[in-house]
């Protein structure tokens, strides 16, 4: 083995002043970090100069024993390089979103004649129009429920829809037309799904001129209730333009980033404005990262910007050095010009001033949340006579419905609180009825089986909501599984299942421990069984739900949604496909005498 130290300074005054990407390997050739530079050259040789370096940047240079380069024509392509590397390598150093999921938007299904709108996420695939991206799915319900609420629209799915024989409850509270049961024609519902796109689209005052002209004609026509219907509905969209904090003139399409902290610790808010309307603000904490906030915010839009098409202008709250080549580098990408910069005056400085000020409090709560955190992980490792505070900690529960649906959770807190992405569900199956024992034992095996392969990390203090009957059949699979010494605490509610008298239950202790009401360690505790409790009975009720939803069509082989579509509209409903004879469901367009009989006996068991 080589034991030369590294030397970068010499290393890099040998590098040519152009533009280009650098990579920095760790003595196990694990990729620690990749930059961009516009100089190689200077840029490689600053991190080591004899000036003093920021801390966590002298620990990663102490850990280099080689570099790479790769030059590249110009800044815009060295971005992109970068960008490629980062979401390949994720390196432990770099600035790296943490949330991976797609944006939500909403969705025009086109392929009916009475088309609905509904929130989509994912690649952009699907027959339709799309409105986004929104900054989150609660902007996206407000957004159809304001569509619902002003036009009419139907929500419901293409299946409900063709097997209706009456109006549903939405017609009933003013939400729907009623189209499915033909209350409104085809060209009156085409018109409001029109209005309701310019109304996205950001043509208020279009949808506005045309209520009060349709208004006007039916008044003069002498139809007076549809003109008040009319009426009430202009009063609607003036409420919901009046619900906008800023409005921009025209119909700009404009987000907004600001970024705010220092490199190991970030906050990124960022403001989207589609057709003009603001549509609120959504934060992220970008991970690692040793970059300067000028630096962390082009790494991070380039890292935002492979998930959603960038719009022609981008505003920020600093003036980045770099901001030509990254423009070049969205444009190239987007297929249209795309200019980032920093505003210094009118509504877009108030726009970057409202997103600088909401990046400020998001980071000012997590720092609060975090030490709060540290308090109580320090109060619970005093409380278990731990050797210090638990980075990592599970908690598992169980949820059913007398027996029926049983699953299974577990949940992970970290030094910072939930790690709901490392959150799991089981969904227990083979056990007797209401055995939660049964249920624990799977659970926990199935989790812990991953644990001892390598790929979940094993928690420093594993919690069941329970006492000392399931710590005693939990202790039972980790120890067959090689976690006998594991940390296992069962929480035990007290006399009265009153919050505060919890007792814990020590695995190998004779008696359990009881921790003062107020303490932070049972406030932690608390927290854990809380999450671990209501993430497991969301989890039962969904699947409660799947099985009481799906349809006893669904089940009957050889019967697909076609034909299922043709039984429903030939009988006008289910009801009437469960009175129907063998005869009688045969004569159904698709459906032959086999089918039939199979169809039958399906929905007849022992006839």
């Amino acid at each position: 083995m080589n034991e030369t130290p590294f030397d970068g300074r010499a290393w890099a005054a040998n590098l040519p002043r152009r533009p280009g990407v650098y990579r920095m390997y760790g003595a196990d050739g694990e990729l620690l970090y990749v930059g961009k530079a516009q100089r190689l050259r200077d840029r490689v040789g600053s991190y080591f100069s004899p000036r003093s370096l920021a801390p966590k940047v002298a620990a990663l240079v102490a850990q280099i024993v080689r570099i790479e380069v790769t030059v590249t024509h110009s800044e815009a392509e060295a971005l992109l390089l970068e960008y490629n590397l980062i979401k390949e390598h994720r390196p432990r150093y770099n600035i790296l979103m943490r949330d991976d999921k797609s944006f939500p938007y909403i969705l025009l299904r086109t392929n009916h004649d009475f088309p609905r709108f509904l929130l989509y996420r994912g690649a952009r695939q699907r027959d339709g129009r799309y409105f986004g991206p929104y900054p989150g799915v609660g902007s996206v319900h407000e957004t159809l429920a304001q569509i619902q609420k002003l036009f009419r629209i139907r929500n419901c799915r293409d299946s409900f829809f063709a097997s209706r024989t009456r109006p549903c409850l939405q017609y009933q509270i003013g939400r729907c037309t009623a189209p499915c049961v033909g209350l409104i024609s085809k060209e009156d519902y085409a018109r409001d799904v029109a209005a309701a796109v310019d109304l996205l689209e950001g043509r208020a005052k279009s949808v506005e001129t045309a209520l009060v002209a349709r208004m006007e004609a039916a008044a003069a026509a002498l139809e007076f209730e549809k003109a008040a219907a009319i009426r009430d509905q202009l009063a609607a969209l003036r409420d919901v333009q009046a619900e906008q904090v800023v409005t921009a003139a025209g119909e700009r399409d404009v987000d907004v980033f600001a970024i705010v902290g220092e490199p190991t610790e970030f906050a990124v808010s960022t403001m989207l404005v589609r057709g003009g309307r603001n549509l609120g603000t959504s934060t992220a904490f970008p991970s690692a990262g040793l970059a300067e906030p000028q630096e962390a915010l082009s790494s991070f839009l380039m890292q935002y910007y492979a998930r959603a098409e960038p719009p022609r202008e981008l505003y920020v709250n600093l003036a980045l050095p770099d901001a030509g080549a990254l423009a070049e580098a969205l444009g190239q990408r987007a297929g249209h010009q795309v200019s980032v910069r920093r505003p210094a005056r009118g509504l877009a400085a108030r726009w970057v001033a409202m997103t600088t000020e909401n990046a400020a409090q998001a980071l000012q709560l997590r720092r609060m949340q975090r030490d709060g955190v540290a308090d109580m992980r320090a109060a619970l490792a005093a409380a278990l006579d731990l050797a210090a505070p638990p980075q990592r900690m599970e908690c598992f529960d169980v949820s059913h419905t007398a027996g029926e649906g049983t699953v299974a959770s577990c949940v992970v807190f970290g030094p910072e609180g939930p790690l709901k992405k490392e959150y799991r569900r089981f969904n227990i199956t083979g056990i007797a009825p209401g055995d939660d024992y049964g249920a624990l034992r799977q659970a926990l095996e199935r989790r812990y089986t991953r644990v001892r392969d390598g790929e979940v990390p094993a928690p420093d203090v594993l919690f069941i909501d329970g006492g000392r009957g399931q710590i005693g059949e939990v202790h039972a699979v980790l120890a067959a599984l090689g976690f006998g010494e594991l940390r296992l605490v069962g929480v035990a509610k007290g006399a009265d299942r009153r919050v505060g008298q919890e007792r814990l239950f020590v695995h190998g202790e004779p008696a359990p421990r009881i921790l003062d009401a107020a303490s932070p360690a049972l406030r932690l505790v608390q927290r854990l069984r809380d999450e671990a409790h209501r993430f497991a009975i969301a989890g039962h009720r969904k699947r409660r739900a799947r099985r009481y939803n799906e349809s006893i069509l669904e089940i009957v082989p050889g019967l697909g949604p076609a034909k299922r579509r043709a039984l429903i509209r030939h009988f006008g409903g289910l009801q009437g496909v469960l009175k129907a004879g063998v005869a009688d469901l045969a004569r159904v367009s698709g459906i032959g005498p086999v089918l039939a009989q199979t169809l039958y006996d399906h929905l007849h068991p022992g006839a």
